[in-house]
């Protein structure tokens, strides 16, 4: 199976993309890993990606999908793979599907993890660190068993710059912009399958079971 994992900042694709990986055994590829990997491996890419990666560019497009094809011809790729965070752009997308049919592939399913805005609030703006110990909190769903206090070490817990409702406001919005486009370019494709991520993690898992088994 060859599939894509869609959602916002919070809907919790990490955790569905790791219980994906060990029911189907298909490897869980993120861009960021995909990166690491070809830099690690000291390839042409690799190095050249790291180029713009240093001075705090956006690796091109040419070059990431040299990377996405350099990874998807490895042989742990032979049963499928999940793609997370790539693509980005429609640009992307058409690169992909065109690098798909040239390797005699296609995408399965495009899986969108789908959660109203303001519980992507709640989710991210709830989460405490401990400045001394690095331990994180959340104040619904992990929270420390004194309220502001780190179980570990009783370090006053803090909240990030990143964490706080604006920022993780603009972050979502930023990020919907983003979304939209290829969301509606696999709907039109006919790949795009939506779960309600609004769920237990279990009962995420089992919607997005259900469609794969098909």
């Amino acid at each position: 199976m060859n599939l894509i994992l869609m959602g916002l900042p919070g809907a919790g694709k990490g955790t569905q993309a790791d219980k994906i990986n060990e029911k189907y055994n298909i490897p869980h590829i993120s861009t960021g890993d995909m990166f690491r990997l070809a830099i690690k491996e000291g390839t042409d890419l690799g190095k050249k990606a790291k180029e713009f990666m240093d001075q705090g560019e956006l690796v091109p497009d040419e070059v990431t999908i040299g990377i996405v094809k350099d990874r998807l011809s490895k042989d742990d790729c032979k049963n499928g793979f999940l793609l997370d965070g790539f693509p980005r752009t429609i640009a992307q997308a058409e690169a992909l599907k065109q690098l798909l049919a040239e390797m005699n592939q296609s995408i399965d399913y495009v899986i969108h993890v789908d959660v109203p805005e303001e519980k992507l609030v709640e989710r991210l703006t709830g989460r405490r660190i401990c400045p001394t110990c690095g331990t994180a909190y959340h104040v619904l769903f992990n929270p420390p068993k004194q309220e502001g206090l780190c179980d570990k070490d009783g370090a006053e817990l803090i909240q990030r710059d990143d964490d706080k409702p604006e920022t993780v406001k603009t972050r979502l919005s930023v990020n919907v912009e983003q979304t939209q486009p290829l969301l509606d370019f696999y709907d039109a494709e006919g790949y795009l399958v939506k779960v309600n991520g609004d769920q237990e993690i279990d009962k995420v898992f089992q919607d997005i079971q259900g469609f794969l088994e098909k």
